[in-house]
């Protein structure tokens, strides 16, 4: 490999790494965020040389050490607030990426047999919680339970929740009208929660943040995710 090809590498990696690292990633997404069309002439062309970890041919020096110039930091500040939201949304949301794993689910799976139990219960990835919600159409509490856990699916993309007719399981006489709701929780294929008629926990009227709750009394909800939606997720 040539002398030229290491010190490119060695290029890149400093501009995402360390506080000057940090500066050209801010330059960067500050040209990609602006309106180029709205900009004076002048200024577009400041913030692509700002934005650029490259020499220039008639520098020299270079560019990518080079410090701040008052210049610069009067057009940073230039509507720098909602800009400096979206870049840390933006960060936090690739934090936040490289940190999930597993897969992420969208609502409340319905599960039409016991085979389909099974294989959601044994195949699905070993770090996902499944929670399986047995019910019946006319056992009280069960339309309610349902309604809550379409509400915790949003809040919890990674934790698989399903549903199933009791008497769909193949076990019918397992699952009969007294134990119901049932809410059974899995991990790689382990029982960590059995509840059996499992409103008893709760008052007469529940909602989703009573379910939540008990769940994670036992420790068996993960942590919610960062929000980057909205602006409620930024941090002040």
């Amino acid at each position: 490999m040539s002398g030229r090809g290491v010190d490119e590498e060695e290029e890149v990696a400093v501009t995402h790494t360390g506080p000057k690292g940090v500066i050209n990633d801010w330059r960067k997404f500050k040209l990609e965020s602006s309106d180029q069309e709205a900009l004076p002439p002048n200024k577009r062309e400041l913030l692509r040389q700002m934005s650029s970890p490259h020499k220039p041919k008639d520098d020299s020096m270079g560019s990518l050490n080079r410090k701040m110039s008052v210049q610069e930091y009067e057009l940073l500040k230039e509507d720098d607030e909602q800009c400096l939201r979206k870049y840390r949304k933006q960060c936090m949301q690739e934090m936040h990426e490289r940190l999930s794993f597993g897969p992420k689910f969208e609502g409340v799976y319905d599960l039409d047999s016991g085979e389909a139990f099974l294989d959601v219960i044994e195949k699905e990835h070993k770090l996902t919680v499944v929670v399986v919600h047995i019910y019946k159409d006319d056992v009280k509490g069960c339309e309610e339970l349902n309604n809550c856990l379409n509400c915790l699916a949003t809040e919890y993309p990674t934790v698989k929740f399903c549903r199933i007719n009791a008497a769909a399981t193949g076990a019918g006489e397992r699952f009969s009208d007294d134990v119901l709701p049932a809410v059974l929780v899995y991990k790689a294929g382990e029982l960590l929660g059995n509840f059996l008629t499992v409103t008893q926990y709760f008052n007469e009227e529940f909602f989703a943040t009573d379910v939540e709750a008990f769940l994670n009394d036992y420790g068996l909800l993960p942590e919610k995710e960062l929000r980057v939606d909205g602006e409620e997720a930024d941090v002040e």
